[in-house]
């Protein structure tokens, strides 16, 4: 379990605020190196000193915890980047409209802010507060709006001391600190307390999560037979990843979404992380994967990567690949942006509209079967495998219809050992090419050969389907594995 840390210049700064065991002076936090607190590793460190400029107390506070592995608000990069005017308007691009709404009315032309911990107490100004704390995580932030011919924007961004925090404004950070750290104050729990705790990333709105709410529920008991306390989090607490010691994203990933976002600052925290950005980078691109399978000489089906404005790509397609052939976007899921064509004419049509969203789309021959394998590998070694049947009069396992509906084929789960060798095989060829984290390969046999469709890095583990053979186990092997990952780092 996390330890929290309040460092202030004097112990007398926290003299305003509920008194707490938590806050130390920075002489010594600095000092007590074998402090059993201090060079804890498994320590969130909030730096409140006053001056964060090079060579400072404040400024060496957040070196020396970086140092001891501790993980410290603000880190070095924070305050390094947060006096770079450039990066300031690169990443306040597109909130304008929020900022016009927001001081619409104001008689002065430059306003100031202060946002704790991410936290406004305006609340037109919420969305902008939690956008900026995530790039530039200070405990307060004082922003200073303009308005210009363009509308209101972003002057400058700096720390604030919170020492010079008035009445009203010392509510509104004892409470954004409170929301953001709730373990500073909270009272020894009567029951077990738990070693480590564990962030579980979720979509509240998803129409086909990777593990239903079921699967959910069983993660979490049997993370806590393991002493890991789990907790369900939501896309708009990125600011919480520090209470934790690992992030499972039980959400669909992309590159363009908040999972990577979730998946990249834990990282940076020094959290044990599965989907980990890297293999949210590859796997969720089949540009990507054809080109590594085809490297490493794995099967998969006969491959074209399509390039816009490539000359003669219709006729070598067909050459090819032959017809039909099937169309992809490169990062389509659950069988979107995954088309069929059977003629020329179909394939001009769709690849066109297709590459009008992409620079590249990929084709591959087209080879039916009735089913797909779909092989779990985590950490180098496999975890369950399942057949996915096509949907009833169709050529994809999902087949989507209009207004997000969709028909979904059979499923049929085995002991792993039951699958052929040659699929066991060529799954944990391609999966151990990614990492070593949680995937799932999709596969096609034709006889003793086996062809990688693609690698999955956040395979569905659905209570009643995948836990079919292996029940309670497959979530217990999924939290052993987080756990040996925490050992392992002496968390």
């Amino acid at each position: 379990m996390a330890k929290f840390l309040i460092v202030t210049e004097k112990k007398s700064d926290w003299a305003a605020y509920f008194p707490s065991e938590s806050v130390v002076s920075v002489g010594d936090y600095l000092d007590h190196r074998s402090d059993e607190e201090a060079s804890h590793s498994n320590t969130q460190v909030i730096n409140l000193c006053r001056d964060f400029s090079y060579q400072s107390l404040g400024y060496y506070c957040s070196l020396l915890a970086e140092a001891r592995g501790h993980r410290i608000l603000p880190t070095l990069r924070t305050i390094n980047e947060v006096s770079r005017k450039e990066a300031q308007w690169m990443v306040l691009n597109g909130m304008h409209e929020a900022l016009d709404l927001a001081f619409s009315g104001q008689e002065h032309d430059t306003i100031s802010q202060l946002f704790y911990f991410g936290q406004s107490s305006h609340p037109a100004l919420q969305k902008v507060a939690r956008q900026l704390f995530e790039q530039y995580p200070l405990p307060v932030m004082q922003v200073t709006f303009r308005h210009n011919r363009h509308g209101w924007q972003v002057a400058s961004i700096a720390p604030f001391p919170f020492q010079a925090l008035e009445n009203g404004q010392q509510d509104s950070f004892a409470a954004a600190l409170e929301r953001f750290s709730r373990k500073i104050w909270r009272q020894p729990a009567p029951h077990r307390r738990y070693r480590y705790d564990l962030a579980l990333l979720i979509d509240r709105e998803e129409h086909m999560p990777p593990s239903n709410l079921m699967a959910i529920k069983r993660f979490i008991r049997a993370g806590q037979k393991l002493g890991i306390r789990v907790e369900i989090i939501d896309r708009d607490q990125l600011a919480r990843l520090g209470e934790f010691d690992a992030l499972f994203i039980r959400a669909t990933t992309n590159i363009d979404n908040y999972t990577y976002t979730f998946a990249r600052r834990a990282e940076k925290l020094g959290l044990v992380v599965i989907d980990d950005p890297g293999s949210i980078m590859y796997c969720t691109n089949k540009v990507y994967l054809s080109e590594l399978l085809e490297k490493h000489k794995v099967p998969m089906p006969k491959t074209r990567v399509i390039r816009a404005g490539e000359k003669g790509w219709v006729d070598k397609t067909v050459a090819t690949l032959g017809l039909p052939c099937v169309l992809k976007l490169p990062d389509g899921s659950f069988s979107r942006g995954v088309h069929k064509v059977e003629s020329v004419e179909a394939l001009e049509q769709k690849a066109g509209e297709m590459l009008a969203s992409s620079a590249l789309i990929l084709a591959q021959e087209f080879m039916y079967t009735e089913f797909d394998w779909r092989i779990g590998v985590l950490n180098r070694q496999p975890l369950f495998a399942c057949k996915y049947y096509m949907s009833r009069g169709h050529w994809q396992i999902y087949q989507h219809k209009e207004g997000g509906q969709f028909n979904a084929g059979g499923w049929e789960t085995l002991d792993v050992m039951a699958a052929p060798r040659c699929v066991r095989e060529t799954a944990l060829k391609a999966a151990n090419l990614i990492g070593d984290g949680l995937y799932g390969v999709d596969i096609k046999q034709k006889g003793n050969r086996a062809y990688v469709i693609e690698i999955n890095d956040n395979p569905n583990i659905d209570r009643g389907i995948e836990d079919h053979f292996m029940g309670d186990l497959i979530y217990e092997r999924v939290m052993a594995e987080f756990l040996r990952r925490l050992q392992q780092r002496g968390l």
